[in-house]
């Protein structure tokens, strides 16, 4: 049994990023991963403007100005944002100018209007500015074009996209999406529309796990329900494995008479290299790869107890699917600390998590256990939960008020 560590250093290594690319439009490029750099051939800012309201003018027209000798310039101009000033400033003159408008020829400094006084056709400037330049925002300044602007690898944000509607990027190259097969197994499973018999079970996890692919920038396939016959799940696993680039399966990984996935896996020529992990829950876990088809592809076999399920995702799965998304930044969850407002118990043997909620309190994370049980089965109370909290091997119990790692989740 691999220690969660040792589990997710064999997953990333095994993780092969996409290479293959695709243009999008510049209104669906959220959070998408930019796969070559950007550059752009306009200066930012475009042109010089004026970072204040005020007076464009020259520097040594005003140097010297004081509230006994102010500074009277005939105002010839007034330029308001979007407009190209049509006068260039000799000596002696200034243009009335707003954030943001573009500077007039001749001026090279912005006097802000506090420091003015109009009168008619003219302005007095009491207060000298103190450097040439001052509250001007240079042409290029901000960024020189052909440099880059963004570079590959990032998932591109609300403040990425701005950049790059501003370098009037309308199409953007990206790496393609992971696709990600998703089938639960199980004679005892049926879908949310069938009518529940005695002994079966509402398959939740087939919907739980397409929205956590969703959610992480993959495109999930949907491949249903898979009986416990071992040729329907041999079939079943085949077509996964041609068609998608990671595979998530629940269910069937197990030690009883019909978990079947780690031989099938074997006689389609997967190498596993995780058959079960130190953590609780979620302890059968199944990861192998195979490197015999166009695309290589990472396959999870994940228990399917729905709590189980989902923390294997969040704490492995999630991982891969961000690597193999072409994200150059860090991969591996993220970790804070806090202290725990509900004791956490456990075995010692297992690293076990705990999902509840996590509040920031006078800048300190305090998590309290969702109430009811935490049993990998009862999915009820893991709704509208945030986080996990993260009882170490070798530890049996967190106090109330003792530190704790958490996990947040969302």
């Amino acid at each position: 049994m691999l220690s969660v560590k040792e589990t997710e250093s064999i997953i990333l290594n095994l993780v092969q990023p996409i290479k293959d690319t695709e243009i999008v439009d510049l209104d669906t490029v959220s959070d998408r991963i930019l796969a070559t750099p950007v550059t752009s051939k306009l200066n930012f800012p475009y042109w010089d403007n004026s970072a204040m309201d005020g007076y464009a003018v020259k520097f040594a027209d005003v140097q010297s100005c004081n509230q006994e000798n102010p500074a009277i310039l005939e105002v010839v101009e007034e330029i308001p944002a979007g407009y190209q000033p049509q006068k260039e400033i000799q000596p002696g003159q200034a243009a009335r100018i707003f954030t943001g408008a573009m500077l007039p020829k001749g001026s090279d400094t912005i006097v802000i209007q506090e420091n003015s006084q109009r009168e008619g056709n003219l302005v007095k400037i009491f207060s000298p500015p103190q450097t040439p330049g001052e509250f001007v925002r240079k042409q290029g300044s901000f960024y020189l074009h052909g440099n880059p602007l963004l570079m590959p690898g990032i998932a591109l944000n609300a403040a990425d996209i701005a950049v790059l509607a501003t370098a009037q990027c309308t199409q953007i190259t990206v790496f393609r999406r992971p696709r990600v097969a998703i089938f639960s197994t199980g004679d005892e499973l049926i879908t949310p529309e069938q009518t529940l018999q005695p002994g079966q079970i509402v398959d939740s996890n087939q919907y739980a796990l397409a929205a956590f692919v969703a959610q992480n920038g993959g495109i999930p396939i949907k491949m249903g329900i898979i009986p416990d016959d071992k040729e329907a799940l041999k079939s079943t696993i085949s077509q996964a494995i041609n068609s998608a680039d990671l595979v998530l399966s629940t269910g069937g990984v197990s030690v009883g008479d019909y978990d079947y996935v780690e031989e099938i896996l074997a006689e389609l020529g997967g190498e596993i290299h995780v058959k079960s992990v130190a953590i609780k829950p979620g302890k059968p876990l199944t990861v192998a790869n195979f490197n015999n088809f166009h695309n290589s592809c990472l396959y999870f076999g994940i228990p399917g107890n729905p709590v189980s399920a989902l923390v294997s995702c969040w704490r492995f799965v999630q991982s891969a699917l961000k690597k193999m998304s072409g994200f150059l930044g860090n991969c591996l969850p993220d970790f804070v600390e806090g202290i725990t407002l509900t004791e956490l118990r456990s075995g010692g043997k297992l690293e076990t998590y705990f999902w509840g909620n996590v509040t920031l309190k006078d800048g300190k994370y305090e998590f309290s256990k969702a109430a009811g049980g935490q049993n990998s089965g009862n999915l009820i109370n893991l709704a509208q939960t945030n986080s996990l909290a993260v009882l170490p091997v070798g530890k049996t119990v967190i106090e109330p008020g003792e530190k704790v790692m958490l996990r947040k989740l969302y």
